[in-house]
């Protein structure tokens, strides 16, 4: 009986916690992006709790087609059926109140929506886009009792029309077609129409129209504009226009900013905007009531959906997200949806990715066509249009963790907003918005050095910037002594180098025969500054020879290599470098081209330098390369990022000034003239590429002949 009873036990334990994990289980991944664009698994921030059907409402006729869905502050829903020509009500658990569609109008005539798509409610009024009708049709929300307590109006009761707004500015034959509007604090009205390419609508509830914000910029190639300033004006009449991209969906926060989507941006040039943080051609913006584009795009990529677009589990589906709605959450949070993939990816306030969920399947949780996201408090509501069904996801404990961390650090309590992030740490410790959210508080603590460290985790260089400058200031402060000094003994050591080198130089003019190797490489230096008579004794007064400039080569990759290893954090946060073999390649290959180019070229063309004097002249022209980039390199360490135009600088000005020495010193090596020397040097650059292709060509040939070999061998070896 004992036995019995245990097996009993367990089996009944082992059922409780199988049902327990099937029911924590998602028929989806949650997963955020690292820097470098790989997806990172996160624990599930929601998961499905019900689904929504016209059954479960109470409805007695299906919603079909639904278009559209709504939140307001009392949490009740509103659902834009289409099919049916009306607008559904219910409570905030998703219980029929009733709808909204037929009524009789300001004129007194019996009138219905048709097609509508889009809601917006306010305390006030409902406001619906009445499409086929080219309308807004506003319906008032609450009843209203006189002092009698008679009922003047109930809710959902006709209100007003709001008319087609008339201005010049829309183009001739347009057509105003309502699919989405958004009303402010203030009563203004905005607008997506489906074919307007102006950008938002702007108006007041009577119709009158107060102009167009947020129109997109129309990217002309050169090509295009040259094409139509040489077509006539009759082919410019009759030839494609240039117009901006219109809108799908809009929505509007508390403070009265405005997100707008939209999916006609041509998919290269959005898939690019992630990556470049670009808001022109985004698929999602923030708008100020001027039209401005505001959005924070400080994560590591631009919110715009899915990134890494070639690294999906779902690679049957190509191209770049199509995003048709968003909806703002809590705490500085909003959302969009991808069409293409169902899916929805989340964003703080400063644009940094906090999760994507969902998928295409018909499971519970996974979604058909996705049409519509609002959030509901602590869950969020989508739309299926295929299904006809609303999915409602409710927040996990690691949501609430989440929510309550950026809560905490929007109130300024940055301890409790530590706690919460090391808490989601635990949790998940992939995920990059934690330790920025650590080290965001650990600098408004004023523990910069701890906050670097954080950052440094997350590869987020902008806020490691922002704290290294805190603590360099802090060193400053107490050592500002220490760099005038440095200063000084630098300067006083380079100029008593130069003026050494100088009277070597002097002397060694002097000297008959070959020169020790210490006169050739200080001689350097005097070439560098004296082009024209450096270069001609370089030649003909033996002033160099190939050993010193094999170490200015050797010098050369030394410091390439430097670059790579010692470059600092801000300025090379992945701390990826090339290995000493290939910077000698990457060194050796190029230098090497030329010199054989040149000498090939110049060979035919009555160039008097030989294939030594060539390769001696380019490696002593290399000279500017340690000389500059080692201090840029040195002066990573201790710029932040908005100072890397120094390094820039530096960087830029020694390849110019090796360029114009290797220029010089081809000229004055084969006596050419400015223009011969100038045709020379573009037909070396030719003959590199062409020895290039030779190489590429015989280097295939030849593996393919040791493929045959090899092929042939195993053949005989298998037949004997």
């Amino acid at each position: 009986m004992k036995k019995t009873v245990r097996i009993f036990a367990t089996v009944f334990i082992l059922v409780m916690v199988l049902s327990t994990a099937i029911s924590a289980a998602t028929p989806y991944a949650t997963y955020t992006y690292s820097s470098d664009g790989f997806t990172l698994s996160s624990p599930a921030v929601y998961v499905p709790d019900q689904q929504i059907t016209s059954a479960s409402i109470g409805l007695t006729t299906a919603f079909d087609d639904p278009r559209d869905l709504f939140i307001d502050s009392e949490n009740n829903m509103y659902i834009v059926d289409a099919a049916n020509n009306r607008v559904i009500v219910t409570d905030r658990y998703y219980k029929y109140l009733y709808e909204i569609g037929s009524f009789v109008n300001d004129q007194g005539v019996p009138d219905a929506l048709a097609n509508p798509s889009g809601v917006f409610v306010n305390d006030t009024y409902i406001y619906v886009c009445d499409t086929d009708k080219n309308r807004i049709v506003m319906y008032w929300r609450d009843t209203l009792l006189d002092e009698n307590g008679e009922v003047v109006h109930k809710q959902g009761d006709f209100y007003k029309i709001v008319p087609k707004p008339e201005s010049d500015l829309f183009t001739e034959g347009s057509i105003y077609k309502p699919v989405a509007l958004a009303v402010d604090q203030y009563g203004r009205l905005f607008v997506v129409s489906s074919t307007t390419y102006q950008g938002i609508i702007v108006m007041n509830d009577n119709g009158d129209f107060q102009g167009f914000i947020g129109a997109q910029k129309v990217s002309i190639s050169a090509i295009e504009i040259l094409w139509r300033r040489l077509q006539t004006a009759e082919q410019r009449e009759y030839s494609e226009e240039y117009v901006s991209t219109e809108f799908n969906n809009i929505t509007i926060d508390k403070e009265g900013f405005i997100y707008v989507t939209t999916s006609s941006i041509d998919e290269s040039a959005q898939q690019s905007a992630i990556y470049t943080k670009d808001g022109t051609n985004a698929p999602v913006k923030k708008l100020n009531a001027t039209g401005s584009d505001i959005m924070k795009r400080n994560g590591f990529f631009a919110p715009s959906g899915e990134v890494n677009i070639s690294n999906l589990s779902t690679s049957e589906i190509a191209g770049a997200s199509k995003i048709i709605d968003a909806a703002v959450g809590p705490e500085g949070t909003w959302s969009i949806i991808d069409e293409k993939r169902q899916k929805v990816f989340t964003y703080d306030a400063d644009g940094n990715l906090l999760f994507v969920f969902g998928d295409k399947g018909t499971q519970f949780g996974n979604i058909q066509s996705i049409e519509a996201v609002v959030y509901q408090g602590n869950k969020i509501l989508v739309l299926d249009k295929t299904a006809d069904n609303i999915t409602v996801f409710k927040r996990t404990e690691y949501g609430d963790i989440l929510i309550n961390a950026l809560a905490n650090q929007n109130a300024r309590q940055y301890d409790r907003a530590v706690e919460d992030w090391t808490e989601i740490l635990k949790r998940n410790s992939n995920f990059d918005a934690a330790y920025i959210g650590i080290g965001k508080a650990l600098v408004r603590s004023a523990k910069y050095e701890e906050a670097m460290e954080y950052f440094q985790y997350a590869y987020d260089v902008d806020n490691y910037s922002s704290a290294f400058r805190e603590v360099r200031k802090e060193w400053v402060s107490k050592y500002i002594w220490v760099i005038p000094i440095v200063i000084i003994i630098v300067c006083v050591l380079l100029t008593k180098f130069f003026k050494y080198a100088g009277k070597v130089n002097k002397k060694t003019q002097l000297v008959i025969g070959r020169k020790s190797l210490w006169q050739e490489l200080l001689y350097g230096f005097h070439l560098i500054v004296h082009p024209f008579d450096g270069f001609w004794d370089l030649k003909h007064e033996q002033r160099g020879s190939v050993r010193a400039a094999i170490i200015y080569l050797a010098v050369t990759i030394f410091t390439f290599f430097y670059q790579s290893i010692g470059t600092g954090y801000i300025f090379n946060p992945s701390g990826g470098y090339m290995n000493i073999f290939g910077q000698i390649s990457s060194v050796l290959v190029p230098l090497f081209l030329f010199t054989i180019s040149n000498w090939c070229l110049t060979t035919l063309f009555d160039g008097e330098g030989s294939f030594k004097d060539i390769f001696v002249a380019v490696s002593y022209s290399l000279l500017p390369i340690p000389l500059l980039v080692i201090p840029s390199v040195i002066m990573s360490n201790f710029l932040a990022a908005n100072e890397g135009g120094i390094m820039t600088l530096l960087n830029s000005l020694a390849f110019l000034w090796v360029g114009i020495l290797i220029f010089f010193g081809m000229m004055v090596t084969h006596d050419y003239s400015l223009g011969k020397n100038v045709l020379t040097i573009l037909g070396t650059i030719v003959g590199m590429g062409f020895i290039m292709f030779v190489g590429v060509l015989f280097s295939s040939l030849v593996a393919k002949i040791i493929s045959f070999v090899s092929s042939i061998i195993i053949e005989v070896t298998y037949r004997m």
